[in-house]
């Protein structure tokens, strides 16, 4: 080990002596820093992956949408699973409708499926609390959680949907009764507009309801997993051809304006909270500067026993280095701690102030997410040890510059 090395080591922890005031203060700056972007920084992350992960987890990673109805959806459908990258498609048609049980109302997003093709393109399977998706069929329909609490409904229980089709017949004069089906599940994906406005019926049904016939008005798709989304759209448009009224985008391409934002926030957030690294910084070099006048006589005797003072200048680098590494590895232990029992603290918190309602409601997730990208984490260690490390620069330059007969004279 250089002896440089070896003298910051010991100037910043001497042996037989308690803890250095002055050390655990430049640490816990650095340690508080790190933390707080570990945290900030994961959240924000959270929210832009679990977002991710619905978007795909229900759409797929690459849409087909039609300005108006894909009418010929199986010629559609042999065109897109022909396309290189294309794992799987199924067609879907949505809209919105009235649904009453006891005569509690709501207007939820009926979405048809295709039950024989959805599995192998979303996983809604995992999301069913309770029943099957399996049972689905014509006569029945799958509620979203909070759904099925406000409208009081159970499985078995009965609903009646009615259409904008109903209201059509309706104007010129003719009859048509509401559609009633059997609740045979319940699913939960985990954020809250999904969970309380989305109902599932078979494909089938919901052509009947909106009297579509046999269009539909889009297809979901998955591609494979090193397959890039926006390349499969693109190959995905020139495999339907322009006379097709069908355009298929990806999950960022057709949610790009929102990631962006949330980019945005991120960015925003890691620059600000840089600055209490930097802060800390400050308080490494004053300590420094002040080791430095307090050593005077010592860094005047290192260069008169053949010191250079680039060596002398390294030693307190070396200083500003150990203090950036061990604030950064107590800064990420914290962080993860807090991670850890984030949804806990937030429930408690909640709790006392009695937010919990309001949280939920803005924020639309059940719990808090955190995602720290391993891109975010080498950012977060690098620029944390780099600013401590040039926190010893100031301290390092005036070391450097003592003469060693000056130094020695120094009272």
């Amino acid at each position: 080990m250089p002896w440089y090395l070896y003298l910051a080591l010991k100037q910043l922890f001497p042996s037989g002596k308690k803890f250095p005031f002055f050390t655990a203060i430049s640490v816990m700056g650095v340690a508080l820093g790190v933390a707080l972007l570990v945290v900030s920084i994961s959240v924000m992350g959270g929210f832009g992956y679990q977002i991710r992960q619905m978007i795909v987890d229900t759409q797929g990673e690459v849409q087909v949408r039609s300005y108006g109805f894909i009418d010929q959806p199986e010629v559609t459908l042999a065109r897109i699973v022909k396309v290189p990258g294309v794992v799987a498609a199924t067609p879907f048609a949505e809209g919105v409708a009235m649904l009453e049980h006891d005569r509690k109302a709501e207007y939820p997003l009926i979405q048809g499926i295709d039950i024989n093709r959805v599995g192998d393109v979303v996983p809604l399977r995992r999301y069913v609390r309770l029943g099957s998706l399996d049972d689905l069929d014509d006569d029945s329909v799958i509620l979203s959680a909070k759904l099925a609490i406000s409208v009081g409904a159970r499985l078995g229980s009965k609903v009646q949907i009615y259409s904008p089709l109903l209201l059509e017949k309706m104007k010129n004069d003719e009859v048509m009764l509401p559609r009633e089906l059997e609740v045979v599940g319940i699913f939960e994906i985990g954020h809250q507009q999904l969970d309380s406005s989305v109902v599932l019926v078979t494909l089938r049904t919901m052509q009947d309801l909106y009297g579509m016939g046999n269009s539909v008005h889009g297809i979901n798709v998955k591609i494979a997993p090193d397959a890039d989304a926006d390349e499969v759209a693109s190959s995905i448009n020139v495999a339907l051809g322009k006379d097709s009224n069908a355009i298929a985008r990806s999950w960022m391409n057709a949610n790009q304006d929102f990631l962006f934002v949330l980019q945005l926030e991120k960015n925003m957030i890691f620059f600000l909270l840089t600055f209490i690294i930097v802060v800390a910084a400050f308080s490494v070099t004053s300590s420094l500067l002040i080791s430095v006048v307090r050593k005077t006589r010592e860094i005047g005797l290192l260069g008169a026993l053949g010191a250079k003072p680039r060596h002398v200048a390294a030693c307190f680098c070396f200083q500003g280095f150990i203090i950036g590494f061990v604030g950064t590895v107590l800064g990420l232990g914290l962080g993860y701690t807090f991670l850890y029992f984030r949804n806990d603290l937030i429930r408690v918190f909640t709790e006392l102030t009695g937010s919990e309602e309001v949280l939920t409601r803005f924020y639309q997730f059940s719990q808090l997410p955190a995602h720290l990208a391993p891109n975010d984490r080498i950012l977060i260690v690098v620029s944390a040890i780099v600013i401590s490390t040039l926190a010893g620069l100031i301290p390092a330059w005036r070391a450097a510059r003592l003469k060693p007969v000056e130094a020695l004279r120094s009272e």
